[in-house]
């Protein structure tokens, strides 16, 4: 007997099917918005991860030397891959690009709550606008797949920042600080201690009164405060994180978005806003999901300048919020028919539950030559709506039974007239 790695799951069908419901959501949000799907490949080259978000990169990663003496990662994120794509087919490709993509990851990290060794995101990204409505949409479409799962506003919030504003407040004390390993140090703010916090930044070349007035800034109420602080180094910056704040009112989403420069995003590759989906209630305690700006990530790996923007719901931590909010989809198996054969009627049942298929429905049959009652437990077990009796003693006299799961009833109905015209016959259309 083998047991499973750690880190990695096994999804049953009741399982899949809420997480095929999840995904399906997600994506058909996307699509409304344009959005196409495209593939991608579990391997890329280890220093594609390398270059991107550094060597430390490496040891989250699994990766190895292959038989042609490459060295490769399986893919920890989507991001890297599809700015190599749009690289690759730059000049061919329609501006704005719109791409989603679900699949698995892999990190080689400590599993916990909402966090696996293998998971899955979809990914969704807009490559080639700059400009404020592009981050609009990625958060509508972020805010559409929560409502369209069933969550209200009262549910979730944007904590939405600007990596500009974050580096031009460092740049204003002057002096050699490390903005990089500062950013970095304001990612993980809510994971530690303020006094370990300000050994960060300290560590990033901030004095420890500065530490304490970068920390009161990023609490401030009104930007403006930031740009009497700072001036040049944020007006920019702050002049575009309000409109984008002003295209999610046009796009009707602004009400899930709350200003948070504690909000930073890990990844070096970030540039502009950036956000992060919270369960509001503070249940969930860690991020649902992530995204913002990185518009100088295609020309970082050879290609022209293209500014871009997206997120990448997981979807291990966002079954989290959705069962926290009491909507998380249902995992019951569904079956419409079950047809159902007793004596030498195969060929009969096989029409029935072919013609029924036809119609879009969703039919098992026994395969396995059961008796009737192990074949009505079995009806039973995959929640079918309807059993259709398919018996030689019915047949001699021209019908089949139609037998009602949830009530109990059954009728009959003439075998050449079922289905008939129906879509999906059930036992009050023969009654």
């Amino acid at each position: 007997m083998y047991d499973r790695l750690k880190g990695f799951r096994d999804f049953y069908p009741r399982e899949m099917r809420a997480r095929r419901e999840i995904i399906d959501t997600v994506e058909d949000v996307a699509a409304r918005y344009g959005f196409r799907e495209v593939g991608t490949p579990a391997l890329e080259r280890t220093q594609m991860y390398v270059d991107k978000s550094g060597e430390e990169i490496e040891e989250e990663l699994y990766s190895f030397t292959d038989r042609g003496g490459r060295d490769v990662a399986m893919t920890p994120e989507l991001t890297p891959t599809v700015a190599r794509m749009v690289v690759a087919k730059q000049q061919e490709l329609s501006k704005p690009i719109k791409w989603y993509s679900t699949r698995s990851f892999w990190r080689y990290e400590e599993p916990q709550q909402g966090r696996y060794r293998e998971f899955y995101q979809t990914n969704v990204d807009i490559f080639g606008s700059s400009e404020p409505t592009a981050d609009a949409e990625v958060l509508a479409v972020a805010a559409d797949a929560l409502t369209g799962l069933g969550l209200s506003p009262e549910d979730f919030e944007f904590r939405v920042s600007h990596r500009d504003i974050l580096s031009g407040l460092l740049a204003a004390f002057g002096g050699d600080v490390d903005t990089t390993a500062a950013i970095r140090a304001v990612d993980k703010s809510d994971k530690i201690s303020q006094v370990e916090f300000f050994d960060h930044l300290e560590a990033a070349g901030l004095s420890r009164g500065e530490a304490e007035q970068f920390a009161d800034l990023l609490d401030a109420d009104d930007l403006d405060e930031l740009v009497a602080f700072a001036g040049d180094d944020v007006a920019d910056a702050v002049g575009n994180l309000r409109a984008v704040l002003d295209a999610a009112e046009d796009f009707g989403v602004r009400e899930y978005c709350d200003i948070s420069l504690e909000t930073a995003r890990g990844l070096d590759y970030y540039t502009g806003v950036v956000f992060e989906c919270f369960d509001s209630t503070g249940e969930v305690s860690r991020s649902v999901f992530g995204g913002g700006r990185y518009d100088d990530l295609i020309e970082s790996v050879g290609g022209q300048p293209t500014p871009a923007v997206g997120f990448a719901p997981g979807h291990s931590t966002l079954p989290l919020l959705l069962e926290r909010a009491g909507v998380h989809p249902d995992e019951e198996l569904r079956t419409d028919y079950y047809v159902l054969s007793v004596g030498d009627t195969r060929d009969v049942a096989a029409r029935v539950a072919r013609d029924l298929r036809e119609r879009g429905n969703v039919v098992e049959s026994d395969v396995s030559d059961r008796s009737f009652g192990a074949q009505m437990n079995y009806a039973d077990s995959v929640n079918a709506d309807t059993v259709v009796i398919v018996g030689e003693r019915d047949l001699e006299d021209g019908n089949v039974t139609v037998k009602d799961m949830d009530s109990g009833d059954q009728t009959q109905a003439p075998v050449e007239e079922f289905p008939g015209d129906y879509s999906s016959p059930t036992y009050d259309d023969f009654a």
